[in-house]
């Protein structure tokens, strides 16, 4: 008995090690398809948000995008209707200088009845366009010449030291339409 017993016994132990190791296996196998598992359910989980942040950063920046430009659209609206007239107060600066003129040489002949009514309608003429926008550049002799406004035609002599840089005479009226100019006004500039 104890010979059969001492082999049972030496043939039972690595059949209750191999047990005890396949049971120990088998806990750590669980364990880690547990872990697999959650792991799963992490990585997934994780996954979600960051497509959820990459939607919501791509709304964010879609709706900046639209804010811009209806920002945009309205201020190019709004500049459209400022200069909508524009063409044509270009076009009809000519015949304010014309009237100019006119007045200018009425003045001096005798009748005076016909340079009041060029007048008056001289006067209801730039009225009208004042109400519409137009504004005139004021430019005077002695005022220095600034490149960015006025439009120097010649240059002639200076009659004294003041005047070099300035403004000697006024060729042609300049004028602007809002803020920007649509026509600079001609000058001679003193050197």
């Amino acid at each position: 008995m104890s010979n059969k017993s001492k082999v049972e016994e030496m043939e039972d132990e690595p059949k209750k090690g191999q047990t005890e190791e396949s049971t120990e296996l088998n806990d750590d196998n669980i364990e880690a398809n547990d872990e697999k598992e959650s792991g799963e359910d992490i990585s997934e989980e994780q996954k979600l948000r960051e497509d959820l942040a990459k939607e919501k950063e791509k709304f964010l920046r879609l709706f900046a995008e639209f804010e811009n430009y209806k920002r945009r659209t309205s201020k190019e609206r709004m500049d459209l209707f400022k200069t909508a007239g524009q063409e044509v107060m270009v076009s009809l600066l000519p015949v304010m200088d014309d009237f100019d003129r006119a007045l200018k040489e009425l003045s001096k002949s005798e009748n005076k009845e016909m340079f009041k009514g060029v007048e008056l309608i001289s006067n209801k003429f730039k009225e009208t366009l004042k109400n519409k926008g137009l504004e005139q550049v004021e430019v005077e002799p002695g005022d220095t010449f600034d490149a960015e406004v006025h439009d120097a035609i010649t240059q002639i002599p200076a009659p004294d030291k003041k005047m070099k840089g300035k403004i000697i005479d006024v060729v042609e009226k300049g004028f602007k339409l809002g803020d920007r100019i649509i026509r600079h006004p001609k000058v001679v500039v003193g050197n």
